[in-house]
Order: C-alpha cells, then structure tokens, then sequence
C-alpha cells in the first residue's frame, strides 16, 4: 500500500433505540402506530442482525490501529467526544461499545459532524415524531437556501470536509454512516473507499482510487 494513499473503510449503518436518545421513545411510539408492535419487533431484531455482522467485519480487520480515525455519524465536533461515546456505550450502544473497543487498540475518534445541524435534525425529528408543537416548525425556505439542499445533503458535505481535511495520506478511516448518507462523490479523489459490507443498493463492497 503506497504512502501517500488514504483509504476510508465505509461502514452503514443502522441506528439502535439506544442510539437515539430520549428520541427513540418517540421514534418508537410513531412507528407502532404506524406499523403495528410486530413490524417494531422485526426492525429492532434485523438491526440486532446487522450489528452483529458489523462487528464480526470490522474487529477481523487488520490495521495499524495507530493510524487510524474514527468517524461516526451523530458525533459532534465539541471537544467531549469521548464522553460522548462512553455515555452511549455505558447505555448499551453497540455502535459506542465497538468504537470503544477500537479506541482501546489505538484508534482516534474523530469529531464528525458540525453540532448546529444536528441540532436542526433533531429538532425536526421531535417535530416528525410529534414531540413539538407545529406551530414552531420552520418554513423550509426561512433560512433563505434552495429546497433542493437539504439538511441530509449539508450534513454529507460537512462529514465530507471533515475526512478530507483530516485523514492524512498513511492513514485509514472507518466510517460509520447511516444508510440514507452518500459522500462517495465529495471525498477528495486520492481516498480509496472500502466496503466491506454490503449497502442494500450495492450487490457487493466496492472501491474508489
């Protein structure tokens, strides 16, 4: 593997009720009237499922840990990264305690994601979830950009910057991202994208040199 390469190891993801919050309850309570308490009960096992492949795949990666970043979706730049992740781990975070685990081999986590637009994401969830009043939801042009640019797609360019700007060449990054993200087209074009699951889009991993 040459020197000046980069190689982000592309992970999706799904998130846990843990993973949410005081919003899983919410999330949880929407979707049974949704969808029924059986429909719940398989989505929360399917997720169980696809957690347990995550870990078997990344902890049979061989890396020189000390090389390697951590980014994960959800996680702010906010200077309490790892209290953040030990929080969740200490909840019971599959997510957290794998991060955790790969901490301990010599891992740096990585701040991910610009914490005003979670903000704005979790606020729209508590108002999709029902938790909020509609009176308070934003008009979706209030803050002047195009429709088309959406929360989902700011948030994939900051994620985006974040790795281009900080994975240095030697150096690989695990990325863990939900499923509805895609940053292929704004990582910089010497970062060679690895996956070694399979997205539910994709019929395998694929790479990107």
């Amino acid at each position: 593997m040459g020197v000046s390469l980069r190689t982000l190891i592309y992970i999706p993801i799904m998130h846990t009720h843990t993973d949410m919050g005081e919003l899983g309850d919410s999330v949880q309570r929407v979707t049974v009237q949704k969808l029924g308490v059986k429909a719940w009960r398989h989505k929360m096992r399917a997720i169980e499922q696809m957690w347990a492949q995550i870990e078997r795949v990344v902890e049979a990666i061989r890396l020189h840990y000390g090389r390697v970043h951590l980014y994960q979706d959800g996680l702010p730049i906010c200077g309490r990264e790892d209290e953040i992740v030990r929080q969740l781990a200490d909840r019971g975070s599959r997510n957290h305690r794998l991060l955790l685990r790969l901490i301990e081999k010599g891992a740096t986590l990585m701040g991910t994601e610009s914490g005003d637009l979670l903000l704005e994401e979790y606020e729209r969830v508590k108002l999709s979830a029902g938790a909020t009043s509609r009176s308070r939801m934003k008009s979706p042009r209030s803050d002047g950009k195009d429709p088309d640019d959406t929360l989902l797609q700011r948030r994939d360019r900051f994620i985006a910057h974040r790795i281009n700007t900080t994975l240095q060449p030697g150096e690989t990054g695990i990325l863990f991202l939900g499923m509805l993200h895609n940053l292929e087209h704004l990582l910089d074009q010497d970062i060679q994208i690895i996956c070694p699951i399979s997205h539910p889009d994709q019929p395998g991993g694929k790479s990107n040199g």
